[in-house]
């Protein structure tokens, strides 16, 4: 029988690890810069540079580490996976239990801001009424979750998981929440046990995706925000694909170079910081931080889960297609400017009960805009009461 048992963890990585990884940024053979040295082609040599040697020279591994062991984490095993999670629970009694599901490349460093002012509203200048106990799981394969010891770890699968370690936990009645894959975990734990999720809600669009060829008629029908969207999903598909294809068909043989170099490591999830934050033509590092960026690569350099956490991925193909059940529970959407969310396609699948567009912000929601995703959080589970 699977072992049920919580077990508490704690940050507490060898030196050894550390020396290793700034021996292999010594040790680093560099590409020549393409012509230009720009965006357009990948993440630019300089750039990279600079911020390698800030990882190497800069960057303070210990000081993250006191940060995340400022709160409770645990290992369980669920379905054969072990699995790693932070459980804060608020200072008020009545607060409601919430799960928070990072994405792809992320990890629970994700949810570091937004863990004081959800469990602790009243310290934030906030309403304690609208306090939450977190759970903040690191998915199948990803970090301390990581790496599988299974095929097979599709959405609905997760969200099972999920649902058992909030069972676990001891919580008959709890929301759920995430962005990236989390937007596609949060619906399914509702599918799986909707009678004991309050609500669901998601930033960065909810599935399914729009059809990519539409009629004149149906284009003629959409909003200016909407065929912008659909433009924007088209250029997706036309310029950003590629790491997906690479993911989703050859995860092993992409880990080869991601676990043994910390700068190919580096590049490959810097890349998607870049696109993928708001605006677009901001540095990374002048959204979200450079500490912060670095401590997310770090969950995945130091469990050497590059290659794990994109089998999660490929895994998906297993349910590509399948026709999503609508759990019927109250869902929420939060879109900001950089994604890609349309409400219409959405709603067969979906309850949705509120759709909020912002015009900032980018895919990482918790890291670039925390204070927008908080309020917009507390007011709907604040509509469920």
């Amino acid at each position: 029988m699977e072992n049920t048992e919580l077990r508490p963890f704690r940050l507490d990585v060898p030196q050894e690890q550390l020396d290793e990884l700034h021996a292999k940024l010594d040790g680093t053979r560099w590409p020549a810069p393409l012509p230009g040295d720009g965006w357009d082609t990948g993440v630019p040599v300089t750039w990279l540079r600079g911020l390698a040697e800030y990882w190497r020279d800069g960057y303070d591994w210990r000081a993250a580490e006191r940060e995340i062991n400022r709160h409770p984490q645990f290992t369980t095993v669920i379905d054969g996976q072990r699995i790693h999670f932070l459980h804060v629970r608020s200072p008020e009694a009545g607060a409601t239990p919430l799960i928070l599901t990072h994405g792809w490349p992320g990890s629970v460093v994700e949810f570091l801001d937004v863990i004081g002012p959800l469990t602790d509203p009243k310290a934030y200048g906030g309403d304690p009424a609208d306090a939450f106990h977190l759970v903040i799981p690191s998915l199948p394969g990803f970090g301390f979750s990581g790496p599988v010891s299974d095929s097979g770890w599709t959405m609905p699968r997760i969200g099972r998981a999920w649902a058992e370690l909030m069972r676990r936990l001891g919580y008959e009645r709890y929301g759920v929440q995430g962005g990236d894959l989390g937007a596609s975990v949060s619906p399914e734990v509702a599918r799986f046990a909707p009678d004991k999720v309050i609500g669901v809600h998601v930033n960065g669009g909810l599935t399914p995706m729009p059809p990519m060829s539409l009629s004149d008629e149906e284009l003629a029908s959409l909003t200016d925000i909407e065929r912008d969207r659909i433009d924007r999903i088209r250029a997706f598909m036309r310029e950003e694909f590629g790491y997906i294809a690479i993911q989703s068909t050859r995860p092993q043989t992409l880990g080869y170079g991601l676990v043994d170099s910390p700068v190919a490591q580096l590049a490959w999830i810097m890349d998607k910081f870049r696109e993928w934050t708001h605006p677009r033509p901001t540095l990374p590092e002048e959204i979200i931080g450079r500490d912060r960026l670095l401590t997310n690569v770090m969950f995945t350099w130091l469990t050497g889960t590059a290659a794990s956490s994109a089998y999660v991925g490929y895994a998906q193909a297993e349910t590509w297609g399948a026709v999503e059940k609508n759990s019927g529970v109250p869902t929420a959407a939060l879109i900001f400017a950089h994604d890609v969310g349309i409400r219409r396609y959405s709603e067969h699948a979906h309850t949705i009960v509120r759709w909020t567009d912002v015009d900032r912000g980018g895919h990482f929601a918790a890291l670039e805009e925390p204070e927008i995703l908080v309020s917009d959080v507390r007011e709907f589970f604040r509509s469920l009461k």
